[in-house]
């Protein structure tokens, strides 16, 4: 039986203060995986930049491979070199590694190289002027098209990125050895999914997608 939500239900809390308005509730009741990845830049001191994206989606369009951004803070440094450098890889880890990946959110430093101090290995990109992470299996080297606000003064926006070159380990993208998909191919964040009837939290977590037909 489906039950309808036009509003944030009671049950609904916040378990930080600010949490709803950060994000919306329809989030955390909806629920929808989105692939995980690290977007790489330089800073404008020459430091790696390295920030962990979901919210994301890629798109086929005229001959170009176009990946939307969803939600991009205005606040971060990716927001600052992206407009800076016009350039980006866009990289994507398998869970062994995400324990490392994490940390970049730690190593976040203006003065820190966020790659490197987090146990990552940072090496230049072959069409464009940011640096690529070799521990991750498929590398999207981009250049920046365009922004928009979410809305007139939010505190985030949407990008769009062209791909200009990419770069896959021959195990992922033979399905008979590693693949792309299954617990060793692309992650994907699960948001805090939510009982909007109860208000049961269950905590945001990864997963991987199983091929069934």
């Amino acid at each position: 039986m489906k039950k309808e939500f036009g509003s944030t239900p009671p049950h609904i809390k916040e378990e930080w203060p600010g949490e709803l308005t950060a994000f919306s509730w329809q989030d955390f009741v909806a629920a929808i995986p989105t692939a995980l990845f690290l977007v790489s830049t330089y800073k404008d001191n020459g430091k790696e930049n390295a920030c962990l994206q979901a919210w994301s989606t890629f798109v086929g369009d005229g001959g170009e491979f176009i990946c939307i951004l969803g939600s991009v803070s205005k606040r971060g440094h990716l927001y600052k070199s992206l407009l800076q450098t016009k350039e980006c890889v866009l990289n994507f880890p398998t869970a062994d590694i995400y324990q490392k990946c994490e940390l970049t959110i730690t190593h976040n430093g203006y003065d820190d190289d966020e790659i490197t101090k987090s146990g990552l290995t940072a090496e230049k990109a072959i069409s464009v002027n940011a640096p690529r992470i070799k521990e991750c299996f498929l590398n999207i080297e981009c250049e920046f098209l365009w922004e928009k606000e979410h809305y007139e003064g939010c505190r985030d926006v949407v990008i769009a990125l062209k791909a200009k070159h990419l770069s896959m380990d021959s195990d992922y993208f033979d399905e008979h050895k590693k693949g792309r998909y299954g617990k060793t191919g692309f992650m994907f964040n699960i948001h805090s999914p939510r009982n909007p009837e109860t208000g049961e939290i269950s905590e945001t977590c990864f997963g991987a997608i199983e091929k069934y037909r």
